[in-house]
This record gives C-alpha cells, structure tokens and sequence, in this order.
C-alpha cells in the first residue's frame, strides 16, 4: 500500500494541492481545485497531510513562479498512467523553459507521428501540473489548445517564460 503524503501551495491568490511519494512529487492540482482531483489522475491508498514534507516543493514552484528559476531540482515520481501517457511526459520534460512545441512535433519525438489525437490526451492526463511543462504545448497554428489550469494560467505561465525577471 503506498502512502502519498499532500499539502498546499499558494500562488498569488489561488490554492494549488501537492502531493508526494517517498520517491517525490506525484502530483500537482488545478489552481483553486478540491483535493478529491487527485482520484483523476493517481490511484490513491492512503492520502496524509503533511505539509512540512512538502515543504521544498513549494519552495520550488514559488522561486519559478517568480521567475527566480528556469529549471526544477526536485525530484519527481510519476506513478500510474499508461505507456503512451509516460512517453508523452517524458517527451514535453524535454522542452526548454522559454519554448514552445506543437502536437504533432510531440507525436513525432515519441515515434507515434499519427497519433497527434492520442497525444493531446495524454498531455491533459499530466500528473504534474507546472513541472512537467505542458503548458509550452500549443496548436500547429499557435493558438493555445487546452490546459488543464486553464487558458488564463497557461497564456500566464507562457508570459513569465518570456520574461522570466519581470
């Protein structure tokens, strides 16, 4: 049975759930979302709030949100999801801070140059909300796509890589 232990990180006015294995960080929320979203994403045992063992990982996401960091030191642990979906996570934690890529651009880093459809699933299935970057994946045309935080935070976070010392 594994235990994820969960805490809260707070980012200019809204609330975001993390939570963590052993191993490391396995989950980030939507901005302002209940904790029962985790269910979504990551098969859940036992859930323990302990806030303190969070600690480094909100330390973390608040230096890159203020555009003190351009890269995550922590360590991640992406549990559950399928095969596709981890190749797909793996592929956008490649994408530098500051760039974007498209669908298909995706499809094609993973070997699977026709399954754009099944790719853009697997980028809204991402445990790891803001560290594994799939906010820097828009349409062929430019335009934003999805994004499980919503278009206002990711045309933000897009914004804050641009200018990262704003």
């Amino acid at each position: 049975m594994m235990t994820i232990y969960y805490g809260e990180c707070s980012l200019d006015t809204q609330r975001y759930y993390l939570a963590t294995t052993d191993a490391g960080l396995c989950f980030v929320g939507s901005p302002d979302q209940s904790l029962t979203e985790i269910d979504h994403f990551i098969a859940v045992d036992q859930l323990v709030l302990d806030q303190a063992r969070l600690a480094p990982f909100v330390t973390a996401i608040q230096t890159y949100w203020t555009g003190q960091t351009t890269n995550w030191s922590v360590p991640i642990d992406l549990i559950g999801g399928t095969d596709l979906q981890r190749q797909v996570w793996t592929a956008l934690q490649t994408i530098p801070y500051g760039q974007t890529r498209d669908y298909s651009q995706i499809a094609q880093q993973i070997g699977r140059p026709t399954a754009i459809r099944a790719v853009a699933s697997a980028i809204g299935r991402n445990p790891l909300l803001l560290l594994i970057p799939c906010h820097r994946v828009l349409r062929k045309d430019g335009a934003l796509g999805g994004y499980r935080g919503g278009l206002a935070l990711k045309r933000q976070l897009l914004e804050l890589e641009q200018n990262p010392h704003h």
